[in-house]
């Protein structure tokens, strides 16, 4: 297959299929192997259990341990709601800026990565370069995992992974995790001048989001004032929250959304634990001494783990000597890199792009930003050139 091999008109391929993560990626997914194969380089696609998403991953170089992972999420977010100048999946570019709904965030890395390509093959490459494409990140990082035991069971094993967040080309060497639960209360319903008679779930909800209110309280003033992060302690978070009948009617049914963003390190589980716990003790007891069919389930969604800053990383080590980045960056939006590095591979997140510009109408990446990205490829094409990854 013929394509400039200009990351700018890659990303324009890339945005042209609509990978919102309520659709399929398959389209984009045959793109990429039907480009690779053109160029010689075999894939190995990894589906969902519906065989509606696909991840991909491939390798250039010699089958050995030790090469660098390049990854990128092919999903982007919707663009209901937002008004957009022009339509989102027809890139165009305007004052140095190419605009396109995934623009930064983050086909721009994508496209760069598969536009060089060519330049790795003729690199002479001692050990291999690895990319990873993934599916559903917006939504709660799902096809990494399977991506990723599907890689290391097939090896070899990579040395580190760059996982090309936009960050600018700073070197992002923290982030926080998330864990997102959904709760579902079952009340009893009465008429509200007999409230003595009935349980209200709306008033349970609200009992179990001030648990949550309190124990952000307690860590923010807990916090450690050396934490980089901002804010500098985990949060518990209600997002949304839809309940009850009407105004005279003790609610029977109540459900929420809860965000827990976690400090790297912070075990979600922990924090899970301690809220069943309190339901289970403090708030079900109560409900059920008026009424038995009362019950409280928590469901959860997504638990992604934070990146956790490495002591002397193989990553962070190789990326601030390519990027020339020696500041101390760390984000609080979660991402794929967590879950790299807790397959025991060091990581980092390094890429072109804004999150600023991430989710908007008109979002945008700088050109000269893959520029950047480009020339950072090089470098590391460079060093797997000269063996020097372990």
């Amino acid at each position: 297959m013929s394509l400039s091999n200009s990351p700018q008109a890659m990303l324009e391929k890339l945005i042209s299929f609509n990978t919102v993560s309520s659709q399929s990626n398959l389209e984009l997914i045959s793109f990429v192997e039907d480009y690779l194969a053109g160029l010689g380089v075999a894939s190995v696609r990894v589906p969902d259990s519906t065989g509606n998403k696909a991840a991909l991953h491939a390798m250039i170089g010699p089958a050995v341990d030790g090469g660098i992972v390049l990854s990128a999420h092919t999903d982007v977010v919707p663009v209901e709601g937002q008004t957009w100048s022009r339509d989102p999946f027809s890139a165009w570019v305007r004052d140095g800026r190419l605009h396109g709904r995934g623009a930064a965030d983050m086909k721009g890395f994508a496209a760069t990565v598969l536009a060089k390509v060519p330049h790795f093959l003729a690199a002479d490459l001692k050990l291999p370069i690895h990319i990873a494409l993934s599916y559903d990140e917006e939504i709660g990082c799902f096809g990494a995992p399977p991506l990723i035991e599907d890689m290391l069971a097939k090896g070899p094993r990579p040395g580190m992974v760059v996982v090309g967040e936009p960050s600018d080309m700073k070197v992002v060497t923290g982030h926080k995790g998330i864990a997102v639960l959904k709760t579902r209360i079952e009340g009893h319903p009465v008429h509200s001048s007999q409230l003595h008679r009935g349980v209200s779930a709306i008033s349970a909800a609200a009992r179990l989001i001030g648990w949550l209110d309190a124990r952000t309280a307690d860590n923010r003033k807990n916090a450690d004032p050396d934490c980089p992060f901002v804010p500098p302690y985990t949060t518990l978070h209600c997002g949304t929250i839809q309940g009850g009948q009407a105004h005279n009617i003790t609610a029977g049914h109540c459900e929420f959304l809860t965000d827990i963003r976690l400090l790297p390190g912070d075990n979600a589980e922990t924090w899970i634990g301690a809220y069943r716990s309190f339901i289970e003790t403090e708030v079900l007891p109560g409900m059920r001494t008026i009424s038995e069919s009362c019950g409280i389930e928590v469901e959860e969604l997504a638990n992604v783990p934070g990146l956790r800053e490495e002591d002397d990383g193989l990553a962070e080590r190789t990326v601030r000597q390519l990027t020339g980045d020696n500041s101390r960056t760390v984000v609080v939006f979660a991402s794929e890199a967590g879950i790299f590095q807790n397959h025991g591979l060091s990581t980092v997140i390094c890429g072109p792009g804004s999150i600023d510009q991430a989710h908007q109408a008109d979002e945008y990446i700088e050109l000269k930003q893959l520029d950047k990205c480009a020339a950072f490829l090089d470098g590391l094409a460079e060093t797997c050139r000269k063996e020097t990854p372990s």
